[in-house]
């Protein structure tokens, strides 16, 4: 028994050596793990679902996307835990902000703790020097720039120019032809016009290489940020190489011009306008930043006004009370420019009124860019949750566009409520184009675009879709599934 004893003394000290290390071990490590995990614990994040490990709701996200129920999408989120959700998309965790408030508090601009850096495919994709990823001095620096080339004052100059490039290119694309895809058809003329006046490019092989490259890279924005062989990011990322290679040849050209002195004086683009730029240590911009700049602003500029287009067209195919409507107002326009050797100017681009009115509603019910990206860059409190610093803010148009408490019968096609007469919406409510301070600066250049190829369009043809009820994709853009073929019928003037 003594021996017994004798062997379990040592055992029973062992035993609660052991069982002190093992205490005070896991005591510092809760201590360690309190010290670090706590600031996130006590933290209370917005509701929600981070989805999947590594790839998050991305395949959801972008499943809807490709069947245009992006919105239920997030519908369906918001039914579930409230105007402000967390989730995980596109390899960042992000919350999705709907409603007035959320627009205001991200559109408002100031030290607010969001910058408009971009999740990590829209920044492969387009650049980490884009117009959507700038912030500070630079961005206005730039957008200064491109603003005073695109200001009502600006455009004017070449209403005459624009005008001839789209009656030029719709004679082009649809002369003899009785039927025509409306879809890549706007994509050419927007792409067409913003080729010639915002860069110089004459029409050709280059021209049209560039679009069918561009129109890849776009489609890497919203991916999955998975680059290898095959993935549509991959694809996107050997189409940029391509059109950086074809814009930065123009980037030399038109310098090389202006170094010996031979730039015509009016021949003026965005690219002169971006080559004199100096910064505040008085450098110029790196031609990569330019290259960056050229792809966000084609994006902006380019692929949202041929979506507007082309659901413009396949509305008024669709509504004939709109289209005898838009149409009259045309031939008023038509009788005005009988006058004016037939050539229209920004008077009659001011006529255009219920024209425009009725692309306006359309932006309100299907806006062609459903919404974007900001990141927080320190930790801040929105409604009452806390947004860590690095995470993704995605604000979307369709939480206020569709909100009955704002718009009236939201699922209404009403032009009349863009009547100057009518009540006018609370600010940060109808955000086709944004708001606030990083508004979109083209708007003008975009509503004379529009206006200018509705004109020609619907004075000249008659149509009828021949595809009925063809589905919209987004990638990420909304686009009917099959280009919107119609048939076409000249009119008889």
């Amino acid at each position: 028994m003594e021996l017994l004893i004798g062997l379990a003394e040592p055992f029973s000290v062992f035993k609660l050596e052991y069982i002190s290390i093992i205490l005070a071990t896991i005591i510092a490590v809760l201590g360690c793990f309190k010290f670090i995990v706590s600031p996130i614990l006590v933290k209370k994040l917005p509701p929600g679902s981070f989805g999947l490990p590594l790839i998050g709701e991305s395949i959801s996200f972008v499943r809807a996307q490709k069947q245009d129920r992006t919105p239920e999408w997030i519908l369906s989120r918001i039914n579930k835990y409230g105007p402000v959700f967390k989730t995980s998309i596109l390899g960042s965790k992000m919350v999705i902000m709907t409603g007035q408030a959320g627009n205001r508090f991200v559109f408002s601009g100031g030290d607010n703790g969001i910058s408009g850096n971009q999740p990590t495919s829209v920044v492969r994709v387009l650049g980490k020097n884009s117009l959507f990823e700038m912030s500070g001095s630079r961005h206005k620096l730039i957008r200064g720039a491109i603003a005073n080339f695109v200001k009502p004052e600006s455009i004017q100059r070449f209403v005459a120019k624009m005008d001839s490039l789209v009656q030029q290119q719709l004679f082009k694309e649809l002369h003899g032809k009785d039927s025509v895809k409306i879809a890549p058809l706007m994509k050419k003329i927007t792409f067409n016009v913003i080729c010639s006046i915002f860069f110089g490019l004459p029409d050709g092989k280059e021209k049209d290489q560039l679009l069918e490259d561009f129109t890849l890279t776009l489609k890497g924005v919203w991916a999955i940020p998975l680059d290898f062989p095959g993935t549509a990011l991959h694809r996107a990322m050997q189409a940029r190489r391509r059109v950086c290679k074809l814009l930065s040849n123009l980037i030399r050209m038109r310098k090389q011009q202006e170094e010996e002195g031979t730039v015509d004086p009016n021949d003026d683009n965005i690219i002169s306008s971006l080559l004199d730029l100096r910064d505040e240590n008085g450098q110029p911009l790196l031609e990569e930043v330019i290259l960056d700049v050229f792809l966000s602003l084609i994006m902006a500029s380019h692929d949202t006004t041929a979506v507007l287009m082309t659901l413009f067209i396949r509305h008024l195919s669709r509504d004939a009370e709109e289209l005898s409507k838009v149409l009259e107002e045309q031939n008023e326009v038509i009788k005005a420019l009988k006058g004016n050797d037939g050539k229209l100017t920004w008077s009659e681009i001011q006529m255009m009124k219920y024209t425009w009115r009725a692309a306006q509603e359309l932006m309100r019910i299907n806006p062609p860019i459903l919404g974007s990206f900001r990141q927080v860059t320190k930790d801040i409190t929105f409604d009452g949750y806390d947004i860590p610093k690095g995470w993704q803010i995605f604000w979307v148009a369709p939480g206020t566009h569709l909100d009955s408490n704002i718009f009236e019968n939201p699922d209404k096609f009403d032009p009349s409520r863009f009547e100057s007469t009518s009540k006018s919406f609370p600010p940060y409510t109808y955000v086709p184009f944004g708001a606030g301070p990083r508004i979109c600066a083209g708007i003008e250049f975009a509503r004379v675009e529009v206006l200018l190829i509705i004109h020609h369009f619907v004075t000249k043809y008659n149509w009828t879709e021949m595809v009925p009820n063809e589905p919209i994709i987004r990638e990420p853009m909304p686009y009917p599934a099959m280009g919107f073929p119609v048939k076409l019928y000249p009119t008889l003037k």
